[in-house]
C-alpha cells in the first residue's frame, strides 16, 4: 500500500511538471509564431533570415555558457535535492562556472564581430542578441528541473515571452529596427533570470556562496561529455543554418527558418515530456532497472504515437499553417514544409535516447554517437546546400538525424544488454 502510495505521489508530481512544462512549451513556440508573420512583413524574409543567422551564432555561445549543466546540475539536484548545504554546494559551483564562461563567450563574440565583414556590417544584431546568454545565465533552469517545480519556470517564462511579444508589435515599425528584435528578447530572458534568482532566495533558501576551486573543478569535469554532447549536436543542427547563410544568403536562411519553426512548434509537446521524465529517470534508474526500462518503452511507444498524429496533421493543414505564419500563400514554402514535417517523428527520440544513456553511465557510446553524426553531416550537409540550398539542407538534415536516431538506440539496447547481464550474475 505504501509503495502504491508513492506511485501515485510520483505521477501526480509528473503529472504536475508535465502540465507546467506544456504551457511553457506552448508559450516558447506559440508567441514567437504570433510574431512570426508581423516580422515577415515588416522586416522582410532577407532582414529576417540575418535574424536567425545572428540567432544560430548565439546559440554556440550559449551552449558554452551552459556547459551541459541542464543534465548534469539537474542531476545532482534531483540527487541531492533534501540535503540542504549540498544543494547549495551545487547550485553555488554551477553558476560561478557559467559566469567565467559567459565572460570568455563574450570575449569570442567581440573578436568574431570586429574582425569579420559578414559580422561587422550588423555588429548591434549580434552584440544585443548576446543579452539572451546573459539571462540564460541568469536563469538556473536546471535548479527547478533537479528539485521538480517547473511551474516556476513556466511563470518565469511566460513573464518574459509577453514582454518580448508586446514590445515587437508596439516598437518595431520598419525594417530598420531590426535590432530592437534582439534587445527586447534579450530582456525579457534577463528580468525573468533577475526574478528566477529572487525565487531561489526566498522559496528555498539558497544563497550563493564562494566554493573552492577542487569543487568548481569536479562540476566542471562532470559537464564535460555533456558539453561535448551538446556541441556536437550544434555542429548537426546550429551549423548547418550558419553554413546555409554563409554559402547561399539571408533569404535562403529566412525560407529555412519560417518552416523550421513551424515543425518546432508542432514537434514542441515532446520537449515538456522529455524535461518532465529526465530526473524522473535518474532517479528510477538507481531503484529500478526493470522498471526504468519498462517505462522506457512505454514512453517510446506513446512518442510513435504521437508524432505520427502531429505528422498526419501538419501535412493535411499545411498550406492553412504556412497562410497563418507566413501571412500568405506560397506553394514552395509549402513543399519544404510537406519534407520537413517528418522531422517530428524524430524529435523526441534524440533526447530521451541520449538522456538514457547518460542515465547509464554510458558517455563514452554517446560521444560515438555523436562523432560519427558530426562526421556525416560533414560529408553530406555542404554538397548539399551547395547543389540545392535551403532545400538540400533539409533532406540531409532528414537523413542525418534518422542515422543519428538508430545510432543512439543501438547504444541503449546495448547498455540494456550489458546490464541485465551483470545483474544475472
Amino acid at each position: 500500500m505504501k509503495a502504491s502510495g508513492q506511485h501515485k505521489q510520483e505521477y501526480q508530481q509528473l503529472k504536475s511538471n508535465f502540465i507546467a512544462l506544456s504551457v511553457l512549451q506552448a508559450t516558447n513556440y506559440i508567441l514567437p509564431l504570433i510574431t512570426l508573420p508581423y516580422l515577415v512583413k515588416t522586416l522582410g524574409v532577407e532582414y529576417f533570415g540575418l535574424l536567425a543567422f545572428a540567432t544560430a551564432t548565439i546559440a554556440y555561445f550559449g551552449i558554452l555558457t551552459d556547459y551541459g549543466f541542464n543534465l548534469t546540475a539537474s542531476k545532482e539536484i534531483s540527487i541531492h535535492r533534501e540535503q540542504h548545504e549540498k544543494v547549495i554546494e551545487i547550485f553555488s559551483a554551477v553558476m560561478s562556472i557559467k559566469f567565467i564562461l559567459m565572460l570568455l563567450s563574450f570575449l569570442l563574440l567581440l573578436l568574431l564581430v570586429f574582425s569579420i565583414n559578414k559580422f561587422s556590417n550588423h555588429w548591434e544584431v549580434y552584440l544585443l542578441s548576446f543579452g539572451t546568454v546573459v539571462g540564460q545565465f541568469l536563469f538556473p533552469i536546471w535548479f527547478f528541473q533537479g528539485m521538480e517545480k517547473m511551474r516556476y519556470i513556466t511563470y518565469l517564462n511566460l513573464l518574459s515571452k509577453i514582454i518580448f511579444t508586446l514590445a515587437i508589435f508596439i516598437f518595431v515599425q520598419e525594417k530598420e529596427d531590426v535590432f530592437l528584435v534582439p534587445l527586447f528578447l534579450s530582456i525579457g530572458a534577463m528580468v525573468a533570470g533577475i526574478f528566477s534568482l529572487y525565487l531561489i532566495y526566498k522559496e528555498f533558501n539558497i544563497s550563493f556562496k564562494l566554493q573552492t576551486r577542487e569543487t568548481l573543478r569536479y562540476y566542471l569535469l562532470d559537464g564535460w561529455h555533456v558539453f561535448l554532447s551538446r556541441f556536437y549536436v550544434s555542429l548537426y543542427t546550429t551549423t548547418n543554418i550558419l553554413l546555409l547563410g554563409l554559402m547561399t544568403n539571408n533569404i535562403a536562411v529566412g525560407y529555412y527558418s519560417i518552416v523550421e519553426k513551424i515543425v518546432l512548434a508542432l514537434g514542441g509537446l515532446f520537449d515538456p515530456i522529455n524535461q518532465t521524465i529526465y530526473p524522473y529517470l535518474a532517479r528510477k534508474y538507481k531503484e529500478n532497472f526493470e522498471f526504468f526500462v519498462s517505462f522506457l518503452k512505454k514512453i517510446s511507444l506513446i512518442f510513435i504515437a504521437l508524432s505520427s498524429l502531429f505528422i498526419l496533421l501538419g501535412e493535411r493543414f499545411r498550406d492553412e499553417i504556412v497562410y497563418l505564419v507566413h501571412g500568405q500563400e506560397s506553394a514552395y514554402i509549402s513543399l519544404l514544409l510537406s519534407i520537413f514535417l517528418l522531422r517530428i517523428f524524430i524529435l523526441p527520440f534524440g533526447a530521451l535516447l541520449s538522456n538514457s544513456l547518460i542515465i547509464m553511465e554510458k558517455k563514452k557510446q554517446f560521444i560515438q554517437v555523436m562523432n560519427y553524426t558530426v562526421l556525416i553531416d560533414l560529408l553530406m550537409v555542404p554538397f548539399a546546400i551547395y547543389m540545392f540550398q535551403e532545400k538540400g539542407l533539409i533532406i540531409s538534415f532528414l537523413l542525418i538525424l534518422f542515422t543519428h536516431i538508430l545510432f543512439l538506440w543501438y547504444f541503449v539496447q546495448q547498455a540494456i544488454t550489458t546490464q541485465r547481464a551483470k545483474h544475472d550474475l
